[in-house]
């Protein structure tokens, strides 16, 4: 595998981005995921986002982050928000959604982000037990869905 930084708005991000937002709206029985989110949101040094590449150069797993600060909805300031962490269902099981959390948890650090945050969904429970394997812990409620009951938010100090 290789893990390469990408614009958000690269066909290959923008591949999996509608990947994961089907397998939201099949989970959820809506539209994916309404959280707004710029291409600018994850540029370095204020954010990245990262794709993993299999041998053959096709993509199969991604995961941002974008800085927050305190913003009214929830985040405090120096936070690091996790967003669209994906594995295509074909690579699930390999260790790639670990390799590239731990990426994105050392680029917020460099970035001096000192905390990674994220929310995620009860009805994923494959998100919650990795977030929770790698040290995660819920926190309180934070942006577009904070107020949704089956948001769940967690974080970790960097």
């Amino acid at each position: 595998m290789h893990i390469h930084p990408v614009s958000f708005d690269h066909p290959d991000a923008v591949k999996l981005s509608d990947q994961v937002q089907a397998e939201y709206a099949v989970r959820y029985g809506d539209d994916g995921d309404a959280t707004p989110l710029a291409t600018t949101d994850f540029a370095p040094p204020n954010g990245l986002y990262l794709i993993a590449y299999d041998g053959q150069g096709t993509p199969v797993a991604s995961g941002g982050w974008r800085a927050q600060d305190d913003n009214g909805e929830g985040n405090q300031d120096g936070d690091a928000e996790l967003k669209r962490m994906y594995v295509v269902e074909a690579m699930r099981g390999r260790g790639l959604a670990r390799r590239i959390l731990a990426a994105l948890e050392e680029d917020a650090r460099a970035a001096g982000r000192i905390r990674m945050v994220l929310e995620t969904g009860a009805k994923q429970p494959e998100a919650v037990a990795l977030y929770r394997s790698s040290g995660y812990e819920p926190c309180g409620k934070f942006g577009y869905y904070r107020f949704h009951d089956l948001s769940l938010c967690f974080a970790k100090a960097l």
